[in-house]
């Protein structure tokens, strides 16, 4: 039968299940993604698991979330991971390298392979025609000890896109805004979306990416670009082109969804606050006065997404930002910093007035450049939830690099349209690019590895523990939430509660902070309670403290409208009830201080029942509560976590086989630049395109 190619690389990584969308599978894992906000918990639940080392083909810790050194924490939590991975069998991209997402489209992505994730926007990776998803950390933690990956099979929506941009004021950022506009964010749960027709052949291997790393706000599971000759071009510059693989969708395929949009009629687009799908035509906002104005990220951090607002600056004489603005920018890593450098652009950008940062993730996670209280911030970011900046009342809209490069000039959302002829941009450099991985260190070898000790500063702490599920649960409803909560709303962003990523009873003290500040007190004062949500609980981050925050400080379980996929996963992993109304209506009933009941839980959980019985106190009549649970995840209920699963079951013989070859790793740790190892300047790896060479020279990065 005829089949897309995400089923090709679903079918060729099944190891249980059945590829019926909705249907429990298990997926071979071939790479892992961690970053330092999410790596601490995840390597530390990987150690709760006992294996001595991964066991996928490539497992890489990334430097870039929590870099802002204000005391011992942050650096203390980077020690602790260098050193687990040397341990464990991890590679190491230190701080300043560059943002997860762009280096591992860089680097590590390989067209076919199925990677997991701690961080919601890994689906980035999909621009080279693999399958990257988002997950919570203990979920990689598991993937990366051998076992397969479990999820709900996905639908496949075929996004066919005819037509092409007007660039340079038109741009891949508007592609994934309109697919935003016509969806909302929760219109992508449990989806793929591969991208077909002649306009996705027009895209460069940059603006897939940002189009993939996007596709997390649909909610949705990935997104695949089927690789191409600018997928072999991409590689070939980056000196892997050997990790190249010919795959296309089968003639005939079909699909289980279909969108269509021509590029042709795309005009530039801005989302309002505060949701990534509150999208209209930018001249609908046109006029609106900014305060700040901040360029890059994980999305639009590519060459020509800089190149174009250096090119504006510097396009009339004494042409700068708007005295009324602050301005930033953030390459995506040191290879697009270098390029930068070499062609002038980065000359442009500081010469106009943009403040250039270091390439990690930074204001789009509230990590500095908050804006001004009661002020407009424009971004080419991907998120805008309310706070998320750092300041509580913050109003940020998100846009493209054109809209943002026009609007800094006059202190206002600008349509880029109405400047006339676009200016030349600088052409990067050579095809020569900076491909120097001397700053990504390998793992120690197995030998070395048993004698290395895992420093741990003050600040970390273990993760909660695990209690089996009792006969029944009861619970006073803490508080109540409106729709889309965002995992920000229960774990905040910023420098000052990320700071304690690895202190879980320190960063519940921060849950609801903004939403609900009383929900500590009570819940505390309670010993424990339950949540109530409305539609899309969850939205947002794949960060489990959302999770484990709330385990942390007693909840026992979380019941709403519906749920974001990753958090939904998470509360399962941490033993967490993720009940959702059988009948919405109910959701009107819950008050906060009432105690509800689930007498029958566990019971009802080991029989196979689709709907849990519960009954509010004081009240006659039940309601009835269902959800979606595999067999496997009522099993990790009852065991009270997915730690306590596998340690009652033991591990799977065959999740050794998640990678291609276990033995692999080691032959290859040789293959970037370990910290010492002078000795071997000049050679190179067998793994195509890790270069443990001195840069040749700063190069350009052709988009």
């Amino acid at each position: 039968m005829a089949e897309n190619l995400s089923r090709q690389i679903l079918r060729d990584h099944l190891t249980d299940g059945e590829l019926k969308p909705g249907s429990p599978i298990a997926l071979r894992v071939d790479q892992t993604l961690l970053q330092d906000a999410t790596g601490t918990m995840a390597f530390m639940q990987f150690e709760q698991l006992g294996e001595p080392r991964v066991k996928v083909d490539r497992a890489v810790q990334y430097i870039d979330h929590n870099v802002i050194q204000l005391d011992n924490k942050n650096p203390d939590d980077h020690r602790m991971l260098q050193a687990m991975c040397r341990k464990y069998g991890a590679y190491y991209s230190r701080p300043g390298n560059g943002i997860s997402h762009y280096i591992s489209l860089e680097r590590f992505a390989r067209p076919g392979d199925v990677m997991v994730g701690a961080d919601s926007h890994t689906p980035t990776s999909g621009a080279l025609g693999m399958i990257a998803i988002g997950a919570g950390g203990l979920d990689v933690a598991v993937a990366m000890a051998g076992h397969p990956y479990e999820i709900a099979c996905p639908e496949v929506v075929d996004v066919h896109l005819e037509g092409t941009l007007q660039r340079p004021w038109v741009q891949a950022k508007d592609i994934i805004l309109e697919l935003l506009r016509r969806l909302s964010v929760s219109g992508g749960k449990n989806k793929i979306f591969e991208f077909t027709g002649p306009g996705t052949a027009d895209l460069s291997i940059p603006e897939r990416g940002t189009i993939a790393n996007m596709i997390a706000e649909l909610g949705a599971t990935s997104a695949v670009f089927p690789p191409d000759d600018k997928t072999r071009d991409w590689l070939r510059i980056q000196q892997r082109e050997d990790d190249f693989a010919d795959l296309r969708p089968d003639d005939g395929c079909s699909y289980d969804d279909r969108v269509d949009i021509d590029l042709g009629e795309l005009g530039p687009l801005v989302a309002k606050p505060h949701n990534p799908d509150n999208v209209v035509p930018v001249e609908e906002v046109a006029g609106t006065e900014i305060a700040q104005v901040c360029l890059g990220s994980s999305v639009n951090s590519g060459y020509f997404d800089l190149a174009l607002p250096g090119a504006i600056l510097a396009d009339k004489e004494g042409q700068i930002v708007h005295e009324s603005i602050a301005a930033t920018a953030t390459p995506g890593s040191r290879q697009i910093l270098a390029a930068i450098a070499e062609s002038g652009v980065y000359r442009q950008l500081i010469e106009g007035g943009v403040r250039m940062l270091e390439p990690v993730c930074g204001p789009c996670v509230g990590m500095g450049q908050a804006p001004p209280s009661g002020a407009a911030s424009l971004r080419t970011f991907n998120r805008n939830f309310p706070g998320r900046s750092g300041t509580a009342d913050d109003a940020v809209y998100l846009c493209s690099p054109a809209v943002a490069a026009v609007s800094l000039l006059t202190g206002r959302i600008e349509d880029p349209r109405e400047y006339g002829e676009p200016p030349e941009t600088l052409d990067p450099p050579e095809l020569k690019p900076y491909l120097d991985d001397i700053h990504i260190f390998a793992p120690a070898g197995e030998a070395d590895a048993e004698q290395i000790e895992i420093p741990r500063g003050p600040n970390i702490k273990p993760p909660p523990e695990h209690q089996p599920l009792g006969e029944s649960v009861e619970g006073k409803i803490a508080t109540v939430q409106p729709d889309d909560i965002s995992t920000g709303d229960l774990a905040p962003d910023g420098a000052e509660v990320m700071a304690y990523r690895s202190n879980i009873p320190a960063i519940a003290e921060f849950t609801f902070r903004h939403r609900d500040p009383e929900f500590r007190k009570r819940i505390q004062e309670w010993g424990g309670g339950f949540i109530v949500g409305g539609e899309n609980y969850g939205q947002g981050s794949s960060r489990e403290h959302a999770a484990l925050a709330p385990l942390q400080l007693g909840v026992k379980a979380v019941i709403a409208k519906s749920f974001a996929r990753i958090h939904r996963r998470n509360l399962v992993a941490q033993g967490i009830l993720a009940l959702t109304f059988a009948d919405d209506a109910d959701y009107e009933r819950a008050e906060v201080g009432q105690t509800w009941v689930l007498p029958n839980v566990r019971q009802e959980l080991e029989a196979g029942a689709d709907e849990i019985t519960a009954r509010i106190e004081g009240e006659d009549r039940e309601l009835k509560l269902t959800h979606d649970f595999a067999p496997s995840e009522r099993k990790i209920l009852v065991a009270g976590g997915l730690l306590g699963y596998l340690r009652e079951h033991g591990s799977s013989e065959d999740g050794a086989g998640n990678g291609r070859a276990a033995g692999r790793r080691e032959d290859e740790a040789e293959g970037i630049t370990s910290q010492d190892e002078s000795e071997a300047e000049g050679e190179e790896s067998a793994e195509p395109g890790v270069i443990r060479k001195p840069a040749q020279g700063p190069g350009g990065h052709h988009e």
